[in-house]
């Protein structure tokens, strides 16, 4: 394997549905500026072209500075990656391409990240080759409106059990999650805090951003 560790800990879920009357890719910038690590770009009532255009457009603030991941579009990806924009990885879900068949058509060099919250998940993985994915995007932690179909809420609890069974695949913590959960997550494993509207909806998407990375940091 040839990738180099991601981090994970101030992890932006850019969604476009969430983010009204800003531009995705200035909420984007603010947030690398305030110090997200990841971001993940999500459009899930967008077309192919204008999730691809907005992946480009977050690329400029994201190259160098933070992880740029895909949700759920290989395609997106490897039609952003051919063009030659700086893109590191997708996200898929269950109801995706399976983890191994994302890897084959992504290749080595990119990110994987996959949703899991239950231990049929694991065994899945468990049973497919080694290394397919990254990271896994664990949750929700409690319930959220910006993801319709989320899985039912695990809490801290359940997250921590999840983690321990993950076979040191580091796990973020995602679903509900925002402001004064750095304490909760950092003690239940997590290698980092997933968010979407602590930063898409503040009013100030940097300095939420800012906020989240200083609680992470000192958390313990």
């Amino acid at each position: 394997m040839t990738r180099p560790p991601v981090d994970l800990s101030v992890y932006l879920v850019a969604d476009a549905a969430t983010i009204s009357g800003r531009s995705v890719a200035d909420v984007v910038a603010a947030a690398v500026d305030g110090g997200a690590s990841a971001v993940q770009v999500r459009g899930k009532d967008l077309s192919a072209s204008e999730l691809l255009a907005v992946v480009e457009a977050c690329s400029a603030h994201t190259a160098g500075r933070a992880a740029l991941l895909v949700n759920d579009r290989v395609d997106v990806y490897l039609a952003a990656r051919a063009a030659g924009t700086p893109v590191d990885g997708v996200h898929i879900g269950q109801d995706d391409v399976p983890a191994d068949e994302a890897r084959d058509a992504v290749g080595d060099e990119a990110i994987i990240g996959l949703s899991a919250s239950l231990p049929e998940h694991l065994e899945a993985l468990r049973a497919g080759p080694s290394g397919a994915v990254d990271y896994l995007g664990v949750g929700a932690v409690r319930p959220t409106p910006t993801k319709r179909d989320h899985p039912a809420p695990l809490g801290w609890e359940g997250f921590s059990a999840f983690a321990r069974r993950a076979d040191g695949i580091p796990c973020v913590a995602i679903g509900g999650v925002g402001p004064g959960d750095a304490v909760p997550a950092r003690r239940a494993g997590a290698a980092g805090i997933a968010v979407v509207r602590a930063i898409c909806s503040a009013d100030d998407p940097a300095a939420a951003a800012a906020a989240l990375r200083a609680e992470w940091e000192h958390a313990r």
